[in-house]
Formats: structure tokens, sequence, C-alpha cells
């Protein structure tokens, strides 16, 4: 377990203010579990992207990871946990509740991806608005293999953002993308060392907090406008599909083969 101050329990996400508060990192901070998402993530980070969308002070929000993962994505046991009826039906919002607050956060939204991003750790991105990678940082979305559904509407948002092939190989397979192939495929904007990957990113957040807030602001509203409908229609597809397909034989075989390596 990471420990925090005073030998309690580290906060499973920790906030960084740079530039006077103009630049705010959001760091997942569940190390032990590759960042992976449980309640506690989704919650912590949601109530930090909706922090700042409220702040007149901040102007770019940095998402990143702690330690060798940017996330691993869902936590696994959590989703067995609901698969099986351990949690209630509460514990899913905050997948939804994430996706609402980045599908509608009106500011520059950039990623800097310190290592393997994994199902959500993938998807996020294409909700990111600017995306550096650490060179030696790997994607890859594991749906097909779960025996669960495409999620956060990239049924909708990888072909869109690198083409069907590109997508589709992506969704059947869960094969690897390493960084230079991210670049390619218009996910990231550029890889960079991984010592220097947030530092570079910071670089970049500032010359976006040096122009007039209402004017960035406006171009990321038009921007979000020109796929929003589309976004909330592939999310509303992808849940249903999801009800029907989690839970289900091959789903159930899935958590259990990869329950000794998922999450906490």
């Amino acid at each position: 377990m990471t420990v925090g101050p005073g030998g309690g329990p580290a906060p499973v996400v920790v906030v960084e203010d740079h530039e006077d508060g103009a630049v705010r990192v959001v760091r997942f901070n569940r190390p032990d579990a590759r960042n992976a998402f449980d309640g506690a993530l989704y919650d912590a980070v949601t109530g930090a992207i909706t922090d700042a969308a409220a702040s007149s002070a901040v102007h770019v929000v940095v998402l990143t990871g702690t330690g060798s993962a940017f996330s691993a994505g869902q936590d696994l046991k959590e989703m067995a946990r609901i698969v099986t009826g351990q949690a209630g039906p509460e514990a899913a919002k905050g997948f939804r509740g994430l996706l609402d607050a980045v599908g509608c956060f009106d500011k520059p939204l950039l990623a800097a991806v310190n290592g393997v991003g994994v199902g959500l750790g993938f998807t996020l991105l294409a909700h990111c608005d600017l995306v550096l990678m650490a060179d030696d940082a790997r994607l890859r979305v594991p749906f097909a293999e779960l025996g669960v559904p495409p999620e956060a509407a990239s049924s909708y948002l990888f072909p869109r953002t690198m083409g069907w092939q590109r997508a589709a190989h992506l969704l059947f397979t869960g094969t690897w993308m390493g960084a230079p192939e991210a670049v390619d495929a218009g996910i990231a904007l550029a890889h960079h060392p991984a010592e220097s990957l947030l530092g570079e990113t910071l670089a970049l957040a500032r010359v976006i907090a040096a122009a007039p807030l209402d004017a960035v602001m406006t171009a990321k509203r038009l921007l979000l406008a020109t796929r929003s409908a589309e976004v909330a229609a592939a999310r509303a597809r992808e849940d249903a599909a999801f009800v029907e397909l989690l839970g289900s034989a091959a789903n159930l075989a899935a958590l259990e083969r990869f329950g000794s390596d998922a999450g906490s």
C-alpha cells in the first residue's frame, strides 16, 4: 500500500498546481494497482475535473499517472464484485460520472501518458485534446478478450480518429499500440523520453494557458460541438451492450482467468 503523510493511506489522486494555478496536474495515484480505476479513483478524478472546470484560475488540466502506468483501466476485481452482486449498482456510476465530467469539460485537457494505458487508460485519451506519451508507453483495449463491448464512446471515437481498419484491429484483437504508432494514428501528438515527458507536457500547457481563457474555452466548446451528439449516442449504445454482455459466461470466465493480475 502506498502510504501518505502521517502514515495514512495516500490519496488516490494528487493535484498539483503550476503557473500560479493556471495549469493543474491531476495525477492518478494507485501505483500498486497500476492506477486502475475503482470507485474511489473514479470519484476523485471526477471531483478534480469538476473543481478545475469551476475555477477561473485554472486554464489547462493535465492528466498523468504515478509509477509505471498511466492507468490499467477498470479495476477488474471491482468489476467482478459488480458482476457477482457483491457490489451494488451504484458501483458502476463512477465510470459514467467520469465520462460526463470529461465530456463537458470546456477547458483544454492534456494527457501525459507516462506508462501503459489499458482499457479506460486508452479510451480516455480519445477525450483529451492533446496527448503526449513516453517513448516506451503502450496502449491496449482488451475488451473482446474480457467478453465486453467497447467503452467510453471508443466505438465512435477510435474510427473517427485513426480510421476504421486501425480501430477494428485494436478493438477485435486487443493488440498493443506503441507510442510511435499512437502518434501516427492521431491518438497522440508526440512522444518523448520518459524523464522529460511531464516537462514537455507542462511546457505545452504553459503556452496554452498564456492565451486569453475566454478565447480558448470558446474554441474548446466549438470543437466539442462537432461530436458531442455522436459521443452521447455511442455511449448509449455501448451501455446497452454492456448490460447484455456483462456477467455472460465468457465475461465470467475472463474475469476468473485474469483475476489474479487485476486491479488492486
